[in-house]
Protein backbone atom coordinates (compact mmCIF):
# COMPACT_ATOMS: atom_id res chain seq x y z
CA UNK A 1 0.00 0.00 0.00
CA UNK A 2 0.80 3.50 -0.27
CA UNK A 3 2.24 5.51 2.40
CA UNK A 4 1.20 8.32 4.06
CA UNK A 5 2.95 10.65 2.98
CA UNK A 6 1.31 9.56 -0.47
CA UNK A 7 -1.92 10.35 0.26
CA UNK A 8 -1.39 13.78 2.14
CA UNK A 9 0.58 14.84 -1.06
CA UNK A 10 3.68 14.85 -3.51
CA UNK A 11 6.79 13.54 -1.62
CA UNK A 12 9.57 15.29 -3.09
CA UNK A 13 12.51 13.11 -2.90
CA UNK A 14 16.06 14.69 -1.83
CA UNK A 15 17.83 15.29 -5.28
CA UNK A 16 13.89 17.05 -6.12
CA UNK A 17 13.24 14.70 -8.84
CA UNK A 18 9.22 14.04 -9.09
CA UNK A 19 8.14 10.74 -7.29
CA UNK A 20 6.40 9.71 -9.99
CA UNK A 21 8.40 10.21 -13.37
CA UNK A 22 11.68 9.77 -14.60
CA UNK A 23 14.59 11.77 -12.55
CA UNK A 24 16.10 14.38 -15.43
CA UNK A 25 12.39 15.23 -16.82
CA UNK A 26 12.11 19.14 -16.60
CA UNK A 27 9.89 20.18 -13.46
CA UNK A 28 6.95 22.81 -14.53
CA UNK A 29 5.95 25.79 -12.50
CA UNK A 30 3.21 24.25 -10.31
CA UNK A 31 5.55 21.36 -9.39
CA UNK A 32 4.60 18.40 -11.75
CA UNK A 33 6.10 16.87 -14.55
CA UNK A 34 5.09 16.31 -18.00
CA UNK A 35 2.08 18.40 -18.51
CA UNK A 36 1.23 22.24 -19.72
CA UNK A 37 0.68 23.73 -16.54
CA UNK A 38 -2.73 25.16 -18.53
CA UNK A 39 -3.86 21.23 -18.34
CA UNK A 40 -3.17 21.02 -14.55
CA UNK A 41 -5.73 21.23 -12.24
CA UNK A 42 -4.26 23.87 -9.66
CA UNK A 43 -4.32 22.58 -5.71
CA UNK A 44 -7.25 22.67 -3.94
CA UNK A 45 -9.75 23.18 -6.73
CA UNK A 46 -12.69 21.67 -7.15
CA UNK A 47 -13.19 18.15 -9.10
CA UNK A 48 -16.90 17.43 -10.43
CA UNK A 49 -18.59 14.24 -10.50
CA UNK A 50 -21.35 13.69 -12.61
CA UNK A 51 -24.00 12.62 -10.94
CA UNK A 52 -24.86 9.53 -12.27
CA UNK A 53 -20.85 9.00 -10.78
CA UNK A 54 -22.34 10.51 -7.33
CA UNK A 55 -24.68 7.83 -6.79
CA UNK A 56 -22.35 4.55 -7.59
CA UNK A 57 -19.79 6.48 -4.66
CA UNK A 58 -22.82 6.12 -2.33
CA UNK A 59 -23.13 2.19 -3.13
CA UNK A 60 -19.91 1.67 -2.37
CA UNK A 61 -20.30 3.41 0.86
CA UNK A 62 -23.86 1.85 1.56
CA UNK A 63 -21.94 -1.93 1.22
CA UNK A 64 -18.27 -0.93 2.81
CA UNK A 65 -21.08 0.49 5.83
CA UNK A 66 -22.64 -2.82 5.65
CA UNK A 67 -19.48 -4.45 5.83
CA UNK A 68 -18.41 -2.75 8.99
CA UNK A 69 -21.78 -2.83 10.33
CA UNK A 70 -21.93 -6.83 10.06
CA UNK A 71 -18.70 -7.61 11.09
CA UNK A 72 -19.56 -8.17 14.97
CA UNK A 73 -22.32 -10.13 14.46
CA UNK A 74 -20.13 -12.55 12.53
CA UNK A 75 -17.11 -12.64 14.89
CA UNK A 76 -19.87 -13.74 17.55
CA UNK A 77 -20.22 -16.45 15.42
CA UNK A 78 -23.55 -17.51 16.19
CA UNK A 79 -25.47 -15.72 13.58
CA UNK A 80 -25.42 -17.48 10.12
CA UNK A 81 -27.31 -14.76 8.50
CA UNK A 82 -24.60 -12.12 9.11
CA UNK A 83 -22.83 -14.51 7.91
CA UNK A 84 -24.06 -15.06 4.94
CA UNK A 85 -25.28 -11.36 4.22
CA UNK A 86 -21.49 -10.25 4.98
CA UNK A 87 -20.03 -12.53 2.43
CA UNK A 88 -23.11 -11.04 -0.15
CA UNK A 89 -22.20 -7.31 0.83
CA UNK A 90 -18.52 -7.73 -0.09
CA UNK A 91 -19.20 -9.28 -3.58
CA UNK A 92 -21.72 -6.60 -4.01
CA UNK A 93 -18.75 -3.43 -2.73
CA UNK A 94 -16.50 -5.74 -5.33
CA UNK A 95 -18.60 -5.54 -8.69
CA UNK A 96 -19.15 -1.57 -7.78
CA UNK A 97 -15.45 -0.86 -7.12
CA UNK A 98 -14.55 -3.07 -10.25
CA UNK A 99 -16.86 -0.01 -12.09
CA UNK A 100 -15.39 2.74 -10.27
CA UNK A 101 -11.71 1.23 -10.98
CA UNK A 102 -11.41 -1.04 -14.03
CA UNK A 103 -8.70 -2.95 -14.75
CA UNK A 104 -5.72 -2.85 -14.87
CA UNK A 105 -6.50 -1.63 -11.31
CA UNK A 106 -3.07 0.22 -9.39
CA UNK A 107 -1.27 -1.47 -6.36
CA UNK A 108 -2.99 0.21 -4.10
CA UNK A 109 -6.32 -0.78 -5.66
CA UNK A 110 -5.22 -4.55 -6.54
CA UNK A 111 -4.27 -5.24 -2.93
CA UNK A 112 -7.52 -3.47 -1.42
CA UNK A 113 -9.74 -5.68 -3.68
CA UNK A 114 -7.25 -8.89 -2.17
CA UNK A 115 -7.99 -8.16 1.06
CA UNK A 116 -12.10 -7.80 0.52
CA UNK A 117 -12.19 -11.30 -1.41
CA UNK A 118 -9.97 -12.62 2.13
CA UNK A 119 -12.69 -11.45 4.13
CA UNK A 120 -15.56 -13.25 1.97
CA UNK A 121 -13.19 -16.47 1.78
CA UNK A 122 -12.56 -16.97 5.02
CA UNK A 123 -16.26 -17.53 5.68
CA UNK A 124 -16.97 -19.78 2.75
CA UNK A 125 -16.41 -23.09 4.48
CA UNK A 126 -18.60 -21.71 7.33
CA UNK A 127 -21.64 -20.65 5.36
CA UNK A 128 -21.87 -24.18 3.36
CA UNK A 129 -21.85 -25.53 6.88
CA UNK A 130 -24.63 -23.31 7.91
CA UNK A 131 -26.45 -24.17 4.56
CA UNK A 132 -26.08 -27.93 4.92
CA UNK A 133 -27.40 -27.78 8.93
CA UNK A 134 -30.29 -26.07 7.43
CA UNK A 135 -31.14 -28.98 5.21
CA UNK A 136 -30.51 -31.24 7.56
CA UNK A 137 -32.15 -29.87 10.78
CA UNK A 138 -35.24 -29.31 7.81
CA UNK A 139 -35.11 -33.09 7.60
CA UNK A 140 -35.19 -34.18 11.31
CA UNK A 141 -37.96 -31.89 11.58
CA UNK A 142 -40.37 -33.93 9.55
CA UNK A 143 -42.45 -36.50 11.78
CA UNK A 144 -41.50 -39.22 9.23
CA UNK A 145 -38.28 -39.00 8.21
CA UNK A 146 -36.36 -42.02 6.91
CA UNK A 147 -33.11 -42.98 8.02
CA UNK A 148 -33.38 -40.74 10.93
CA UNK A 149 -30.30 -42.19 12.59
CA UNK A 150 -28.18 -41.45 9.64
CA UNK A 151 -29.66 -37.85 8.99
CA UNK A 152 -28.97 -37.27 13.10
CA UNK A 153 -25.22 -38.48 12.39
CA UNK A 154 -24.42 -36.32 9.68
CA UNK A 155 -25.83 -32.90 11.86
CA UNK A 156 -23.47 -34.03 14.61
CA UNK A 157 -20.23 -34.49 12.55
CA UNK A 158 -21.73 -30.96 10.59
CA UNK A 159 -21.70 -29.29 13.75
CA UNK A 160 -18.24 -30.14 14.70
CA UNK A 161 -17.25 -29.32 11.62
CA UNK A 162 -18.54 -26.21 11.75
CA UNK A 163 -16.82 -25.37 15.20
CA UNK A 164 -13.66 -26.19 14.10
CA UNK A 165 -13.92 -23.80 10.83
CA UNK A 166 -15.23 -21.65 12.49
CA UNK A 167 -12.32 -20.85 15.00
CA UNK A 168 -9.80 -20.83 11.46
CA UNK A 169 -12.44 -18.70 9.72
CA UNK A 170 -12.67 -15.65 12.21
CA UNK A 171 -8.98 -15.79 12.90
CA UNK A 172 -8.73 -15.33 9.05
CA UNK A 173 -11.40 -12.09 8.64
CA UNK A 174 -9.74 -10.57 12.02
CA UNK A 175 -6.39 -10.60 10.15
CA UNK A 176 -7.92 -9.24 7.06
CA UNK A 177 -8.76 -6.19 9.49
CA UNK A 178 -12.30 -4.74 7.80
CA UNK A 179 -11.97 -1.66 10.23
CA UNK A 180 -8.69 -0.51 8.69
CA UNK A 181 -9.78 -1.50 4.58
CA UNK A 182 -13.31 0.68 5.36
CA UNK A 183 -10.56 3.87 5.74
CA UNK A 184 -8.44 2.97 2.89
CA UNK A 185 -11.30 2.39 0.16
CA UNK A 186 -13.04 5.33 1.70
CA UNK A 187 -10.06 7.49 0.69
CA UNK A 188 -10.26 6.41 -2.71
CA UNK A 189 -13.74 6.83 -3.51
CA UNK A 190 -14.13 10.50 -4.84
CA UNK A 191 -17.34 11.45 -2.20
CA UNK A 192 -17.32 14.97 -1.26
CA UNK A 193 -15.04 16.04 1.41
CA UNK A 194 -12.50 13.69 0.40
CA UNK A 195 -9.33 15.90 0.04
CA UNK A 196 -7.67 13.87 -2.77
CA UNK A 197 -9.97 15.10 -5.08
CA UNK A 198 -8.42 17.86 -5.54
CA UNK A 199 -4.97 16.20 -5.53
CA UNK A 200 -4.63 14.60 -8.36
CA UNK A 201 -1.43 13.14 -7.68
CA UNK A 202 -2.14 9.96 -6.75
CA UNK A 203 -2.12 6.76 -9.43
CA UNK A 204 -4.71 4.85 -7.71
CA UNK A 205 -7.12 7.34 -7.28
CA UNK A 206 -10.15 7.24 -9.22
CA UNK A 207 -10.35 10.84 -9.95
CA UNK A 208 -6.86 12.39 -10.78
CA UNK A 209 -7.63 15.50 -10.58
CA UNK A 210 -10.09 15.04 -13.32
CA UNK A 211 -13.64 15.48 -13.59
CA UNK A 212 -15.46 12.54 -14.18
CA UNK A 213 -18.48 12.69 -16.88
CA UNK A 214 -21.79 11.07 -17.89
CA UNK A 215 -20.00 10.37 -20.67
CA UNK A 216 -17.53 8.17 -18.52
CA UNK A 217 -19.96 6.84 -17.21
CA UNK A 218 -22.02 5.08 -19.68
CA UNK A 219 -18.88 3.90 -21.32
CA UNK A 220 -17.84 2.33 -18.45
CA UNK A 221 -21.29 0.84 -18.14
CA UNK A 222 -21.35 -0.47 -21.39
CA UNK A 223 -17.45 -2.08 -21.05
CA UNK A 224 -18.12 -3.73 -17.48
CA UNK A 225 -21.65 -5.34 -18.55
CA UNK A 226 -20.11 -6.73 -22.18
CA UNK A 227 -17.51 -7.92 -20.00
CA UNK A 228 -18.96 -9.48 -17.06
CA UNK A 229 -21.62 -10.77 -19.31
CA UNK A 230 -19.52 -12.30 -22.24
CA UNK A 231 -17.90 -14.13 -19.12
CA UNK A 232 -21.03 -15.66 -18.09
CA UNK A 233 -22.33 -16.85 -21.23
CA UNK A 234 -18.16 -18.61 -22.22
CA UNK A 235 -19.40 -20.47 -19.45
CA UNK A 236 -22.88 -20.95 -20.10
CA UNK A 237 -21.53 -22.47 -23.22
CA UNK A 238 -18.98 -24.20 -21.81
CA UNK A 239 -21.32 -25.98 -19.33
CA UNK A 240 -23.43 -27.33 -22.10
CA UNK A 241 -20.66 -29.27 -23.48
CA UNK A 242 -19.02 -30.26 -19.80
CA UNK A 243 -20.61 -31.49 -17.23
CA UNK A 244 -17.95 -30.95 -14.69
CA UNK A 245 -19.06 -30.04 -11.33
CA UNK A 246 -16.21 -27.05 -11.73
CA UNK A 247 -17.73 -25.61 -14.66
CA UNK A 248 -21.22 -25.22 -13.55
CA UNK A 249 -19.40 -23.39 -10.33
CA UNK A 250 -17.80 -21.08 -12.27
CA UNK A 251 -21.15 -20.61 -14.26
CA UNK A 252 -22.79 -19.68 -10.58
CA UNK A 253 -19.44 -17.12 -9.85
CA UNK A 254 -20.03 -15.58 -13.29
CA UNK A 255 -24.19 -15.09 -12.84
CA UNK A 256 -23.56 -13.20 -9.29
CA UNK A 257 -21.08 -11.00 -11.51
CA UNK A 258 -23.36 -10.18 -13.85
CA UNK A 259 -26.39 -9.66 -11.26
CA UNK A 260 -24.94 -7.07 -8.69
CA UNK A 261 -23.70 -5.23 -11.38
CA UNK A 262 -27.43 -5.20 -13.31
CA UNK A 263 -27.95 -4.32 -9.56
CA UNK A 264 -26.50 -0.94 -10.00
CA UNK A 265 -27.60 -0.33 -13.32
CA UNK A 266 -31.51 -1.41 -11.67
CA UNK A 267 -30.89 1.69 -8.82
CA UNK A 268 -30.98 3.67 -11.39
CA UNK A 269 -34.07 2.46 -12.25
CA UNK A 270 -33.74 1.73 -16.09
CA UNK A 271 -36.18 -0.19 -17.90
CA UNK A 272 -35.58 -3.76 -18.35
CA UNK A 273 -33.54 -3.62 -15.49
CA UNK A 274 -35.92 -5.61 -12.71
CA UNK A 275 -37.11 -7.84 -15.18
CA UNK A 276 -33.12 -9.05 -15.66
CA UNK A 277 -32.84 -9.23 -12.27
CA UNK A 278 -35.53 -11.60 -11.83
CA UNK A 279 -34.51 -13.83 -14.28
CA UNK A 280 -30.76 -14.02 -12.74
CA UNK A 281 -32.03 -14.58 -9.05
CA UNK A 282 -34.20 -17.23 -9.79
CA UNK A 283 -31.26 -18.77 -12.10
CA UNK A 284 -28.82 -18.01 -9.16
CA UNK A 285 -31.38 -19.61 -7.11
CA UNK A 286 -31.20 -23.32 -9.11
CA UNK A 287 -27.06 -23.02 -9.18
CA UNK A 288 -27.25 -22.29 -5.44
CA UNK A 289 -29.77 -25.65 -4.54
CA UNK A 290 -27.27 -27.40 -7.00
CA UNK A 291 -24.07 -26.17 -5.10
CA UNK A 292 -25.75 -27.00 -1.80
CA UNK A 293 -26.05 -30.34 -2.89
CA UNK A 294 -22.72 -31.13 -4.41
CA UNK A 295 -20.99 -29.69 -1.17
CA UNK A 296 -23.14 -31.85 1.14
CA UNK A 297 -22.31 -35.34 -0.78
CA UNK A 298 -18.55 -33.80 -0.32
CA UNK A 299 -18.93 -33.40 3.05
CA UNK A 300 -20.75 -36.71 3.85
CA UNK A 301 -18.48 -38.88 1.69
CA UNK A 302 -15.84 -37.46 3.99
CA UNK A 303 -17.48 -38.72 7.19
CA UNK A 304 -18.24 -41.77 6.32
CA UNK A 305 -14.94 -42.15 4.57
CA UNK A 306 -13.17 -42.55 8.30
CA UNK A 307 -12.06 -45.85 8.14
CA UNK A 308 -13.82 -45.97 11.78
CA UNK A 309 -17.41 -45.44 11.04
CA UNK A 310 -17.17 -48.09 8.21
CA UNK A 311 -15.81 -50.31 10.84
CA UNK A 312 -17.66 -49.39 13.86
CA UNK A 313 -20.61 -48.28 12.06
CA UNK A 314 -21.42 -50.05 8.64
CA UNK A 315 -25.10 -50.61 8.67
CA UNK A 316 -25.28 -46.51 9.19
CA UNK A 317 -22.70 -46.08 6.13
CA UNK A 318 -24.98 -47.69 3.95
CA UNK A 319 -27.74 -45.93 4.98
CA UNK A 320 -25.86 -42.68 4.41
CA UNK A 321 -25.27 -44.01 0.94
CA UNK A 322 -28.76 -44.03 0.25
CA UNK A 323 -29.13 -40.67 0.63
CA UNK A 324 -25.98 -39.98 -0.91
CA UNK A 325 -27.63 -41.64 -4.36
CA UNK A 326 -31.28 -39.65 -3.68
CA UNK A 327 -28.79 -36.51 -3.47
CA UNK A 328 -27.41 -37.20 -6.83
CA UNK A 329 -31.09 -37.61 -8.35
CA UNK A 330 -32.09 -34.43 -6.80
CA UNK A 331 -28.91 -32.72 -8.93
CA UNK A 332 -28.97 -34.08 -11.46
CA UNK A 333 -32.92 -32.47 -11.80
CA UNK A 334 -31.02 -29.58 -11.19
CA UNK A 335 -28.95 -29.50 -13.87
CA UNK A 336 -31.53 -30.81 -16.07
CA UNK A 337 -33.31 -27.29 -15.16
CA UNK A 338 -30.35 -24.98 -14.98
CA UNK A 339 -29.78 -25.76 -18.94
CA UNK A 340 -33.78 -25.36 -19.65
CA UNK A 341 -33.32 -22.12 -18.26
CA UNK A 342 -30.54 -20.82 -20.43
CA UNK A 343 -32.16 -21.96 -23.79
CA UNK A 344 -35.30 -20.51 -22.94
CA UNK A 345 -35.75 -17.57 -25.24
CA UNK A 346 -38.21 -15.63 -22.45
CA UNK A 347 -35.45 -15.60 -20.37
CA UNK A 348 -31.68 -16.32 -20.92
CA UNK A 349 -32.31 -14.56 -24.58
CA UNK A 350 -34.37 -11.90 -23.00
CA UNK A 351 -31.90 -10.91 -21.10
CA UNK A 352 -29.07 -11.32 -23.49
CA UNK A 353 -31.19 -9.18 -25.65
CA UNK A 354 -31.74 -6.27 -22.96
CA UNK A 355 -27.91 -6.75 -21.59
CA UNK A 356 -27.07 -6.07 -25.45
CA UNK A 357 -29.31 -2.58 -25.49
CA UNK A 358 -27.99 -1.46 -22.45
CA UNK A 359 -23.80 -2.33 -24.10
CA UNK A 360 -25.14 -0.43 -27.12
CA UNK A 361 -26.31 2.72 -25.90
CA UNK A 362 -26.33 3.07 -22.20
CA UNK A 363 -27.07 6.93 -22.28
CA UNK A 364 -30.70 6.09 -24.01
CA UNK A 365 -31.38 3.83 -22.23
CA UNK A 366 -30.71 5.07 -18.79
CA UNK A 367 -32.41 8.72 -20.43
CA UNK A 368 -35.72 6.27 -19.93
CA UNK A 369 -35.52 5.67 -16.28
CA UNK A 370 -38.03 7.17 -13.90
Amino acid sequence: MHDSATHSGHKTPANGSSPHLPAGQPVEPDGRQGQPPEEVRQEGAAVSLAPEWERVCKLAIKQLDRCVSLEPKVLHGDDPDAIHDLRVATRRLQQVLDLLFPAPHSGEIRKLRRRLRRCRRSLSEVRNYDVLLDRVNAALARKRTARRAAWESISGYLKESRSTGLDKALRKLTRANLPALYVRLKECLPVEGNPLLAAGGNSHHLCAGQDLTAEQFYARISEGLKAVWGAFEQEVVQSRRDSDPAVLHRTRIAAKRVRYLIEVVNAFEVPGSKEALVWLRSLQRQLGNWHDLVVFEEAVIGMIAAPTFLRDRLELAMDVERLILRNRALKAKLEKKYREMTTDRTGFFKTKGWVRRVVESPAALFAESG
